[in-house]
């Protein structure tokens, strides 16, 4: 069934990369949505108010409110499809994101509301009528929304959209709820004993729990979560595979919505090559990496002295002293500035987040062990964090 109404409403709906199409995936999505849970909560809330079962008639506020949440998925991923204009550069695409925000929050009202009814329907218990209409309707409820879940997951998926996989979440949310309702009005009719309202309380606890953990993985994008350490390392290994590349450090990727991401990074070349050779080797992977990782990628070039054996005995054992202070210390853009009286080290050391040290006692301790070696040499250290762990 996806893959028919996949091929059926989205033209060229292979191209997951374009903004259009990305767009017509999110459109589907909640269409289905908004048509499923509207009937949902209608059966279900006749149902019940017929039975008197504030389970019943919660969950169909729930569909109610799943509805919404199509609406408000449609509304993102058409803003997120927008393209770029004069007071945004970047393009629209972190719509999107703020889209699966507010399903997150949402789910979490949902869950508040819900948790008030079933905590007053356990304080004040009421008899919930039970027949084979209730045990038919949630039962076809379950299936639906199983496939719903399934659907949006499917979808979210093939476009790496987390505001689908939201929708996803929120669906099966949806049948463990249902599923619990009918668990209770079974039980209930087994034993006599009303356990509406308890389960209510559970599923509503479940609910709050999965709504926090939703909001927190919409809100790292839009905080700026640090980027995948698998998709660091393809850039930085891809950098890497180019001739007269020594080494890469400061990576930074900016996230401005899914498929538009802006990157810069330094790359080390050897200072004795030629200065066009080498920047026609940097034009290149700015524009590869654009065409196939569609990465923005702005590259600094640093000129690395290659062919003084004495500046670079000085680099490697630098590079060794700093890891007495702590082993995951680099250094980078070493410069040796010999004078008569002194000579200055001038370089820029990475630190690794986490450290409990400040930026004065790293480049104090490094000082330190310099001078044991080096009385004469002075350090002039810029530090570094890393916003983007580049394998060295």
């Amino acid at each position: 069934m996806t893959g028919f109404l996949i091929k059926r409403f989205i033209k060229d709906y292979e191209a997951v990369q374009k903004p259009g199409v990305r767009a017509a995936y999110g459109k589907l999505s909640g269409a289905v949505g908004i048509f499923c849970n509207l009937i949902l909560f209608g059966v279900k809330f006749l149902l019940g108010t017929l039975s008197a079962s504030v389970a019943i008639t919660a969950d169909a506020v729930n569909n109610l409110s799943d509805a919404s949440s199509g609406l408000i998925s449609l509304f993102g991923f058409k803003m997120a499809s927008r393209p770029a204009d004069e007071e945004h550069p970047y393009g629209h695409a972190r719509y999107e994101y703020l889209a699966g925000l507010t399903v997150s929050v949402m789910i979490l009202v949902i869950g508040v509301e819900l948790l008030k009814g079933s905590v007053h329907k356990v304080l004040h218990p009421e008899p919930v009528e039970f027949g084979f209409v209730s045990v038919l309707v949630l039962v076809a409820a379950i299936l639906v929304k199983l496939w719903l879940a399934f659907f949006n997951r499917n979808l979210g998926k093939k476009i790496h959209s987390q505001t689908l996989l939201t929708t996803a979440a929120d669906s099966r949310n949806d049948v463990i709820s249902t599923s619990a309702v009918l668990l209770a009005a079974v039980l209930s009719y087994m034993t006599e004993v009303e356990l509406d309202g308890y389960m209510g309380v559970l599923v509503a606890l479940f609910i709050l729990y999965s709504g926090v953990g939703l909001i927190r993985e919409t809100l790292d994008p839009l905080l700026g979560k640090a980027p995948d350490a698998g998709e660091v390392e393809a850039i930085q290994q891809k950098i890497m595979e180019y001739p007269g590349v020594l080494g890469t450090h400061d990576l930074m990727i900016h996230d401005y919505g899914p498929g538009r991401q802006f990157a810069s990074v330094h790359v080390e070349v050897a200072a004795e090559e030629d200065v066009i050779k080498s920047h026609d080797v940097i034009d290149n992977i700015e524009r590869d990496l654009y065409e196939e990782m569609n990465l923005h990628l702005v590259v600094h070039m640093d000129p690395i002295i290659t062919r003084d054996e004495a500046v670079g005995d000085l680099r490697r054992w630098l590079s060794s002293e700093v890891k007495k202070v702590n082993p995951e210390l680099t250094i980078h853009d070493l410069r040796f500035v010999q004078g008569t009286t002194h000579s200055n080290l001038i370089f820029d050391c990475l630190v690794p987040r986490g450290l409990t040290e400040s930026d004065a006692e790293i480049k104090e301790a490094i000082e330190e062990l310099v001078k044991e070696t080096y009385p004469d040499y002075y350090c002039v250290i810029t530090v570094d964090h890393s916003y983007a762990a580049v394998a060295k």
